[in-house]
C-alpha cells in the first residue's frame, strides 16, 4: 500500500462532497464507500456553515481541501491558506484551472503554485493532465503525489488516454498516482486500479447518481477488485486465440 505524504489509506477510494441532494445522503455515501478520504472545496461549501464542517469531521476520514474555482496563483495560495486554518491540516489539493469549457488545469501556473504551496510547508496534492513532463515539474517543485486525470471533470468519459496514464505509471514507478475527474462508472474506477494506480478520486458519479449510497457502495467494491485484479498479473491481451484445454491426450477416431 502506498502512504501518501506519510499516510497510509485504509481504502483507495477519495471521495468529494459537494452535488449530493442532502447532507444525510452524503453521510450515508459515505458510509458505504469506505472512502478514507472526503474531499472539500472551501470556496463552494464557504456558506454551509459549521453544521456542514461537523458533518465532515463527524464522518471520522482523512479531510483533502481543494483550491477549486481558482484560476490564478495568487487565488489558489490564498484559498490554501485559508483552508489550513479551517481544517488545521496541510494536505491541499491543488486545482488551478485554465479552460473554462474543459476545466483542463493551467499547468504552467500548476507548477509555481505547487512550488509556492510546498515551501511554505503544504502536502501538495496536484491536479494535473497525464502530461510526462507536467509529472516532472511537479515532483521537482516539491509534489510527493500526482493526480492526472482521467478525463474533464464530471463529464464521466472515464479514462480518455490509457496510453499517457500506462506511460505515467511506468515513468513514476514510486510515486502515489491518483486518478483525478472524469470516473462515471464502477468499471471505470476498476481500470484505473488494474493499471497500477494507487487511488481514485471522484464526486459526480456517486453525488448525482440516482441511489448516491448504491452507487458509492459500487465504487469501493470495484476499486477493490481492480486492485487485486493488478496485484494478481493479469494476462496480457492476444490477437488470436488460445486454447485454454491442450490439445494433448485427445482422443482421434478413425
Amino acid at each position: 500500500m502506498k502512504t501518501f505524504y506519510g499516510t497510509p489509506l485504509s481504502n483507495s477510494l477519495m471521495l468529494g462532497t459537494a452535488q449530493y441532494p442532502s447532507p444525510a445522503i452524503l453521510e450515508q455515501a459515505f458510509r458505504d464507500s469506505g472512502a478514507g478520504v472526503a474531499t472539500v472545496s472551501l470556496r463552494r461549501e464557504a456558506g454551509a456553515g459549521q453544521t456542514f464542517w461537523q458533518m465532515v469531521r463527524d464522518l471520522s476520514v482523512l479531510v483533502l481541501p481543494n483550491t477549486a474555482g481558482c484560476h490564478t496563483v495568487k487565488e489558489a495560495v490564498t484559498t490554501a491558506h485559508m483552508a489550513r486554518e479551517v481544517f488545521d491540516t496541510k494536505w491541499i489539493k491543488l486545482e488551478l484551472i485554465g479552460h473554462t469549457d474543459s476545466l483542463q488545469p493551467d499547468v504552467f501556473q500548476l507548477v509555481e503554485a505547487a512550488r509556492i504551496l510546498s515551501e511554505d510547508g503544504f502536502e501538495v496534492f496536484p491536479y494535473s493532465t497525464d502530461d510526462l513532463i507536467v509529472g516532472e515539474r511537479l515532483l521537482a517543485a516539491g509534489c510527493e503525489v500526482l493526480m492526472p486525470w482521467g478525463a474533464p471533470i464530471g463529464s464521466g468519459r472515464g479514462l480518455n488516454n490509457e496510453y499517457a496514464l500506462r506511460a505515467m505509471r511506468a515513468e513514476f514507478p514510486e510515486v502515489p498516482l491518483v486518478i483525478d475527474a472524469g470516473i462515471g462508472l464502477p468499471s471505470h474506477a476498476a481500470h484505473a486500479m488494474e493499471l497500477g494506480y494507487d487511488a481514485v478520486l471522484l464526486n459526480t458519479a456517486v453525488a448525482r447518481a440516482g441511489d448516491p449510497a448504491a452507487m458509492a457502495k459500487a465504487m469501493k467494491l470495484a476499486i477493490e477488485a481492480g486492485r487485486l485484479a493488478y496485484q494478481a498479473d493479469p494476462i496480457e491481451a492476444r490477437d488470436m486465440a488460445e486454447p485454454s484445454t491442450p490439445v494433448i491426450g485427445k482422443a482421434f477416431l478413425s
